[in-house]
């Protein structure tokens, strides 16, 4: 089976490629985003792309298994010829004593038609071990009859073999060479294109929201780092759901304030919510039971934390629509104007 054409590949991700450095180049200052739903499309773009190059992998992996097979055929037979070569060699000595003996009557047992052309060794073909002939001559006849039509297959199988396997070799590796140049100049676009984006755009490419079902497996501050999205700010993440609905909360944010959200806190490991409940006894969730080890809480700063705030009154006004509030008991039990969470997860109260 042949692989589907590089032309057509690169030509799907050279879409993806100008759809997403058009999205990058068409933003009127750094502090603009595209879209949720034009990301999406980026998004789908990109998944087009790698399901493609993934494809393409697997034919071309198993398009070299067949070739490695017919190499091995090849061999075999080329092995097979040779034997049948050595075998003539022991045939042609007794053949032409036997012709010798039968000339003056040729008639007789049809010798000239086997040995009487110009080039004895093209009438004779493969050859059987000496030992298994017998003395009569009819025998060995039909015995070089047979060896010669099991040569000619033999020659024209190893002939075949060799043509279509060096065909299908240089174009195997005329596709592959191919695919690594146009790769290799579609790597250096998408960097380019990466650089260009805002942080929130460029990490939504790289959140994978199916993350999310193996997220919720782990234990509360147990799940690994590979399962939760990266946030604009060093070092903070969420789990995938709540990541993407950040992103948007995030840049609604520096579209207000020039500056993107200050986070003194978010995904929470197991470790953190102990050492945080032995310094802040009764001001802090039982390890175990934080939102925070779930992925889906922030803790702010840059003036969130101070309630009445331009930042505080903005997010209470705007946060429910890119899915995140302020729960109720942050209010008084503790007081916590700092802390945020991810709507669409039921909270407890006095969850930090």
């Amino acid at each position: 089976m042949r692989s589907p054409r590089p032309v057509a590949l690169i030509a799907a991700i050279s879409v993806f490629t100008s759809l997403w450095v058009a999205g990058a180049s068409d933003r009127s200052s750094a502090s603009q985003t595209p879209s949720p739903n034009s990301v999406e499309a980026l998004r789908k773009q990109a998944d087009q792309a790698s399901a493609e190059l993934a494809k393409a992998t697997k034919t071309w992996e198993n398009r070299s298994k067949q070739l490695k097979s017919s190499e091995e055929k090849l061999k075999k037979t080329l092995a097979d010829l040779g034997v049948a070569d050595e075998q003539l060699d022991q045939i042609r000595e007794p053949l032409a004593r036997l012709a010798a003996s039968t000339y003056k009557d040729p008639a007789a047992l049809g010798i000239p038609a086997l040995i009487g052309g110009k080039d004895p060794d093209q009438d004779l073909a493969a050859a059987s071990d000496l030992t298994m002939l017998s003395n009569d001559q009819k025998t060995l006849i039909d015995k070089a009859n047979q060896l010669r039509k099991q040569h000619e297959q033999l020659a024209a199988t190893a002939q075949d073999l060799q043509s279509r396997n060096a065909i299908e070799q240089a174009r195997l590796q005329q596709e592959v060479s191919g695919l690594k140049s146009r790769a290799a100049a579609l790597t250096a676009q998408l960097t380019a294109a990466l650089k260009k984006l805002d942080p929130n755009t460029r990490l939504r490419l790289t959140c994978d929201k199916s993350l999310v079902s193996e997220a919720r497996k782990f234990p509360n501050g147990l799940i690994p780092a590979r399962y939760l999205c990266k946030l604009p700010q060093p070092g903070r993440s969420l789990r995938a759901d709540a990541a993407l609905a950040f992103y948007n909360l995030n840049a609604a944010y520096k579209r207000r304030f020039g500056v993107q959200m200050c986070l003194t806190d978010s995904y929470r490991p197991l470790a953190e919510q102990q050492r945080i409940y032995a310094d802040r006894p009764g001001m802090a969730a039982v390890p175990g039971h934080s939102n925070h080890g779930y992925g889906t809480a922030v803790d702010l700063c840059g003036g969130v934390q101070s309630q009445g705030s331009a930042q505080f009154n903005w997010l209470r006004a705007n946060s429910r629509k890119y899915e995140w509030f302020h729960p109720s008991w942050a209010y008084s039990s503790p007081f916590e104007p700092w802390h945020w969470e991810y709507t669409k997860e039921n909270t407890q109260p006095g969850s930090d």
